[in-house]
């Protein structure tokens, strides 16, 4: 038996199928918007990628955190009675600032929708440090930011040891060091 025979005219005629369906312009015109619409998606596919409960739930709480830190920065800025909480205040409206903005980028990219006002238990603290009067805003604010700082520190470092998402651990890492730094400084004006 003569395989070579039997095959060649099976891929003959595949081939000049192939080449008809191509060269029709209706079938033409259909595969060019099959690909089109193939490559159109795939950037909106590879936009949001899943994100696990517990890197989203970090996520809505670093914004919840990133938004009060600017929100209580502003605040000392203006009330605080000494040099260094006015510097202090700026230098949250400002880190802070470029953070919530990866964050923002981040979440986006991820299909999570971030607050972008402070939530009740956020707003009474920022309204609570805002009727304390000269000094004694001073001492509170920085008992504050030492206190959320080294929460802040703890959640990024178990955000990082925890989560899978690459792009989740390099916007995590990245903002350790600033985090930390903040603490150092804050630790550093302490009574």
């Amino acid at each position: 038996m003569n395989t070579t025979k039997s095959t060649k005219p099976a891929v003959k005629p595949a081939r000049r199928y192939f080449h008809k369906l191509i060269t029709r312009p209706v079938a033409g015109l259909g595969l060019v918007l099959i690909a089109m619409g193939l490559l159109l998606t795939l950037p909106v596919a590879r936009a949001q990628t899943p994100v696990s409960v517990a890197d989203a739930n970090f996520l809505l709480a670093a914004a919840q955190g990133g938004l009060t830190e600017v929100a209580l920065g502003e605040l000392a800025a203006k009330k605080g009675t000494s040099d260094a909480v006015k510097d202090f205040g700026k230098l949250m409206i400002k880190d802070h600032g470029v953070i919530n903005a990866d964050l923002k980028t981040l979440a986006a990219q991820k299909g999570v929708t971030l607050p972008t006002r402070l939530d009740e238990q956020h707003q009474a603290m920022v309204d609570k440090l805002a009727a304390l009067p000269g000094s004694e805003f001073d001492d509170t604010y920085v008992l504050e930011m030492i206190k959320a700082h080294q929460g802040d520190a703890k959640a990024f470092k178990d955000e990082s040891a925890a989560t899978q998402d690459a792009a989740i651990k390099g916007f995590v890492d990245k903002s350790i060091p600033v985090v930390e730094a903040h603490l150092k400084h804050v630790a550093g004006m302490a009574k």
